[in-house]
């Protein structure tokens, strides 16, 4: 066809290359590739490669990719000429594609000269998502050579790949723009690529739009061409060496808001037009963040820009394409009107993880996905480091120990797995973007930097980002890094890095011996679980054991030993008494040990401030000490050592080592509480408790429950105002106390929001409600028909994506099935409810008591449909699988799940989240028969 042709030559032309010269050493003319040519005889090949991983034969060294999407067609054509590097002699060229036509396939030697005159076969082995190219003559190992491959598809209609998504304007017209989503293994499904993290390249990104187009890439542009047909190509500045799932463009008609940072990076914000002043408070956390990085890791941001693009259609919360990063509306956007002061706080975190990838990820990309966690658990790490230096009033640490308390309930489940763990497949590959390697990785590391002090584990990582820039890492150059071990040449050449002499008079001597630090982390990374430590007074001594902590097996259980076979941690424990304010260190390597901690010590409090990832269970009186203590006196302990013990007591009732109303009389002290992390910490196991009798209509239990915890927290309720005034920490408070209330049917709640809805409806709703109560406000309205009538409607209108997730968090709280089953086909639709929303509907309304069974006879029902709009292993399936099946409580319930699970066999068997989800109803049917009675008695007691 012509319009490939032209692409073939622009891009040769733009590289110093005509087809009219031939080499010298050939006889003839080079043919032209896109001419009818004898085609070689490919019966006898076969495809030359069995596994899932590209051989190492051949390394790409630099694309050049230039390519002409159509946003009316939907469609795009395109053409690579690879540079590559040949190890060991070959017929073959081996690399990925998905989904895309492959029209001509020509190799060329160091001097672009043909190697052939005869069309070259190209073979594909979908089930690998790979094509090889034949070579009639031997590609020489120690040569250079050019693979120029013709290619065209259709824009993707999911989220991976290149693919199209559309937003609606104000006045009803529907624009279209064309973005990508690469990681973890889509760059195939956009141009044929060597597509795995450790063949880093070189890219050279042309593409053509026109006029009325925005076109970005990873880097700025460095020339703009108008063609003879009108159209323009933006000729992209060559990138510096990355991985190909860090490539991205954009073809937009999105504005911008730009500003440079001390050093003389451009950062930019885009957002679709109408969306444009939600971008201004984006902008000015990037450049603060980006500025906070630089020095932090004493590395200066290597590229001219950084661009962060909001996306109408985004799956994911943002993606960290090396200076293009992509987002979610919801996750970059922040208008003051309708935006909580949690909803900044997410954007500040959002755009603080991606810019942390710019070095961890992008700069240093891991080896192979198994060791994914060393880019998503330092990223989710330091956004807490970022902000919590960067913006202090947003009191980021008020959320790390969820982070932590998130991990601790995955890690808790005997189908949980190791940080650093087996994956091949793309959807293994897939499922590896989870919360052991995010929220784990980002605790383990925690832990870590408390032990060996922050200016140790700050210079290490320096240290490990200057010796792997622009390559690849694995756990042990980490563990190397922070120890400071390196080889005799790296220190001779006076890099970044000590002797090993040296490296003894470091900061973390523990013992008055040299750490070894690959043995302690490989216990955290390579080892699946979490440790629980169970503490004993016997005299002055503390008597301390370790054990595999599990929620669903107890010690009785006949399976109890062979769970905990090998397990041990090397664990870094820490401790406070009554008798110091100094924070007593132990590092415990046996799975029993003791420690003096003196007669004369009334309580102890193990594992301080919860820098340590385990949990600890007090024997003989322990617990009933700390119970006094919080009720004599709670701020002796820290607000995150509260916070810590009522977690840790809650979670020991669900393994049944610890009765419930032990835990319950823990948190009687709560009224007394001042904070707001332990408040809510306590609140959240309350409202969970109320929320599983009243999804299993258990009358009694749920009536007795409400009346205790609007009677027990009637002081902190009613000094909640309707209002965005106070503290972040306050207005969380308010957000999340006044939406309980509302929800247990407190009759003031109920009257003020009602007021509020009906005010806000009579204006119109021009009437700005406060940011922090709106949810709860129209989740009160969406009660009555009208009311959620007229929210679907102002649903379709709004043009601040996080005012509608509000409103469709209130639609799903309705308790009429229709209008849920209503929803439900709206997010199938995808036309008022985007799909990229479908999943936290599903799970929306699961979480309704009215519609947890409807929302899973709906995954059900369209199985295969929500699979093909996500993909299978992505976090959406996932997201509604757990967020479905974690509301069942019966036997019953599981073995319906079980069976689902067995009709989807060859899918089911390629996740791991399946497991995870019939573990957690198990759970939660052991927490039944071990606590619902216990937890009945003591409200019977409280209410007399």
């Amino acid at each position: 066809m012509f319009w490939v042709r032209f692409l073939v030559l622009a891009l040769l032309s733009q590289a110093g290359v005509t087809q009219t010269s031939s080499s010298p050493t050939h006889a003839s003319a080079p043919p032209n590739p896109t001419e009818e040519q004898p085609p070689l005889n490919t019966g006898s090949l076969s495809f030359p490669w069995s596994h899932l991983r590209l051989p190492e034969n051949i390394v790409p060294l630099h694309y050049h990719l230039l390519l002409h999407p159509n946003l009316t067609i939907l469609s795009y054509i395109g053409t690579v000429r690879l540079e590559l590097q040949v190890q060991n002699n070959t017929n073959w060229v081996v690399l990925h594609s998905k989904g895309l036509r492959i029209t001509t396939a020509t190799v060329l030697d160091q001097n672009l000269a043909h190697l052939s005159d005869q069309v070259l076969p190209v073979l594909h082995n979908p089930t690998h998502e790979q094509v090889a190219i034949f070579s009639p003559r031997v590609l020489t190992g120690g040569q250079k050579y050019f693979l120029l491959l013709e290619f065209g598809a259709e824009l993707g209609e999911g989220f991976y790949g290149f693919y199209r998504s559309t937003y609606r304007t104000s006045t009803g017209e529907t624009r279209t723009l064309a973005s990508t989503h690469f990681e973890p293994t889509s760059a195939r499904m956009a141009f044929p690529c060597f597509d795995e993290p450790s063949f880093k390249a070189n890219y050279s990104i042309s593409i053509r739009r026109s006029p009325a187009h925005t076109a970005l890439s990873n880097m700025p542009v460095d020339q703009t061409v108008v063609l003879d047909d009108g159209l323009m190509e933006d000729r992209f500045a060559v990138s510096v060496r990355m991985s190909s799932y860090l490539v991205a463009f954009i073809v937009c008609d999105f504005r911008s808001v730009s500003a440079t940072t001390a050093s003389g990076v451009k950062v930019s914000v885009y957002a679709a037009p109408e969306k444009w002043e939600q971008t201004h408070y984006a902008l000015k956390a990037a450049v603060k963040l980006l500025e906070f990085y630089e020095k932090y890791f004493n590395i200066n941001y290597p590229l001219p820009k950084q661009d962060l693009v909001a996306i109408p259609g985004f799956q994911s919360g943002a993606m960290e394409n090396w200076g293009l990063i992509t987002f979610r509306e919801t996750s970059l956007l922040y208008d003051p009107t309708t935006s909580s002061a949690s909803d900044r706080l997410w954007v500040t975190k959002v755009i603080a993880h991606e810019l942390a990838h710019q070095w961890f990820g992008n700069l240093v990309t891991m080896k192979w996905w198994n060791d994914i966690w060393l880019n998503e658990g330092f990223a989710t790490y330091m956004e807490y480091i970022s902000v919590d230096t960067t913006y202090p009033k947003l009191r980021v640490e008020d959320y790390l120990l969820d982070t932590c308390f998130v991990a601790i309930g995955r890690d808790s489940l005997n189908s949980s797995r190791p940080i650093s763990s087996v994956a091949e497949s793309p959807t293994q590959i897939k499922e590896m973007f989870d919360t052991v390697s995010y929220n784990k990785g980002a605790c383990v590391l925690h832990m870590l930097r408390h032990y060996l002090t922050d200016q140790v584990f700050q210079i290490g990582i320096m240290r490990y980002l200057r010796r792997y820039s622009y390559s690849n890492a694995r756990n042990q150059d980490l563990w190397d890094s922070l120890a400071n071990t390196c080889s005799e040449e790296e220190f001779t050449s006076g890099g970044h890095c000590y002797s090993n002499s040296q490296s003894a008079k470091n900061a973390y001597l523990y013992a008055g011996e040299h750490l070894d630090l690959t043995t302690m982390m490989n216990t955290w990374t390579l080892q699946t679980g979490v440790p629980l430590v169970t503490v004993a007074r016997q005299g002055s001594r503390l008597v301390l054991k370790q054990e595999r902590f599990l929620r669903t097996t107890h010690p009785s259980d006949p399976a109890w030993p062979s769970l905990q076979q090998g397990y041990l941690w090397h664990i870094p424990l820490t401790y406070r008494t009554d008798t110091s304010t100094s924070i007593h260190r132990h590092l415990m390597t046996t799975l029993t040990d003791s420690v003096e901690v003196g007669e004369e010590v009334g309580w102890v409090k193990v594992n301080v401030d919860m820098a340590g990832y385990y949990l600890v269970h007090y024997d003989g009186p322990g617990w009933d000490d700390l119970i006094q203590l919080l009720k004599d006196n709670h701020t002796a302990l820290s607000f995150m050592d509260r916070t810590h013990l009522i977690h840790n007591a809650f979670q020991l009732t669900t393994a049944g080592r610890l009765s419930l109303d032990k835990a319950l009389d823990l948190i009687g002290y709560l009224r007394s509480e001042s904070h707001t992390v332990p408040l809510l910490q306590g609140l959240a196991y309350l409202e969970a408790f109320y929320r599983m009798v009243e999804r299993m209509d258990i009358p009694d239990v749920t009536q007795n429950l409400s009346t205790y915890i609007l009677w027990y927290f009637r002081g902190v309720i009613d000094r909640q105002t309707w209002s965005d005034k106070g503290s972040v920490s306050e207005r969380r408070l308010r957000s999340e106390l006044l939406s309980l209330a509302c929800h247990l049917g407190d009759l003031p709640c109920l009257e003020q929001a009602q007021r509020s809805f009906t005010h806000w409806l009579d204006s119109n709703s021009t009437l700005s409600l406060p940011a922090d109560v709106t949810e709860t406000v129209y989740s009160v309205g969406a009660q009555e028909d009208s009311g959620w009538a007229s929210l679907l409607h102002i649903y379709t209108l709004s043009l601040s994506e996080t005012h509608k997730h509000k409103i469709l968090s209130a639609l799903a709280s309705s308790r009429d099935t229709n209008k849920l089953h209503r929803l439900l086909e709206l997010g199938l639709e995808g036309e008022v409810i985007r799909t990229q929303d479908l999943d936290s509907l599903i799970v929306m309304v699961a979480r309704n008591p009215r519609g947890h069974h409807l929302a899973w006879s709906y995954v059900q029902k369209y199985w295969s449909t929500l699979v093909d709009k996500f993909q299978l292993g992505s976090f959406s399936i996932r997201n509604i699988i757990i967020g479905t099946t974690g509301q069942f409580f019966s036997t019953e319930e599981l073995t319906e799940v079980r069976v689902f699970f067995e009709s989807i066999h060859e899918q089911a068997s390629q996740l791991r989240v399946t497991q995870v989800a019939m573990d957690n109803i198990q759970k939660n049917i052991l927490w039944l028969q071990r606590n619902l009675g216990t937890l009945r008695s003591w409200l019977d007691q409280q209410i007399d």
